[in-house]
């Protein structure tokens, strides 16, 4: 594939990145607007590479921090999901499955528990806010840090296993469709 194919691309799927995180200006979707953004970055590591693709990442990461209304989600995929198709397609491909999940697990506990305490201490970010807290919360309150991160790994586990299917459909049924409607040589 050309240079100038793989900067269409990689300018096509940053465009829609950025596209799909607006929305959560209005405060919906703002985890799950991240997250697809992030599935469009596997797209980019099957058609280009590892390499265009952490380019991808970078130029979305900067232009949503600047642009996108809503800062946790630029925060979250910055911190995790814009960057987790890549690991993930080099964790799958070097190591066996335990020592993969184990790692996986880590970097998604790591970056969330980064990505808030960036959101909490330097944009100052309320903590009841970002967790959706009121005052009547009280017993969920002294444990909803906890129960959010056991919550955020199952929707984690979740997230991994569709982003395997996602790409096993693409790889069986569209790809051939994509190379056919965008021959690019």
């Amino acid at each position: 594939m050309s240079q100038s194919a793989k900067t269409a691309i990689g300018g096509m799927v940053t465009a829609l990145s950025v596209v799909l995180l607006m929305p959560t200006a209005l405060d919906l979707f703002v985890y799950a607007l991240p997250a697809l953004a992030g599935m469009l970055t596997m797209f980019s590591v099957i058609e280009l590479d590892k390499k265009w693709s952490a380019g991808v990442y970078i130029a979305v990461s900067l232009i949503s921090i600047l642009l996108v209304p809503n800062k946790e989600a630029a925060v979250l995929y910055v911190a995790f999901f814009g960057y987790y198709p890549i690991m993930k397609a080099i964790l799958e491909s070097k190591l066996p499955k335990v020592p993969e999940y184990v790692i996986k697990f880590l970097l998604f506990n790591v970056s969330v528990i980064a990505a808030y305490a960036v959101l909490i201490k330097v944009l100052g970010m309320p903590f009841d806010q970002l967790m959706g807290l009121t005052e009547d919360d009280g017993f969920f309150t002294k444990y909803a840090v906890p129960v959010m991160l056991i919550l955020g790994n199952i929707v984690f586990i979740t997230y991994d296993i569709a982003l395997t299917r996602i790409v096993t459909v693409y790889l069986r049924v569209w790809q051939k469709k994509f190379r056919k409607l965008f021959p690019f040589k």
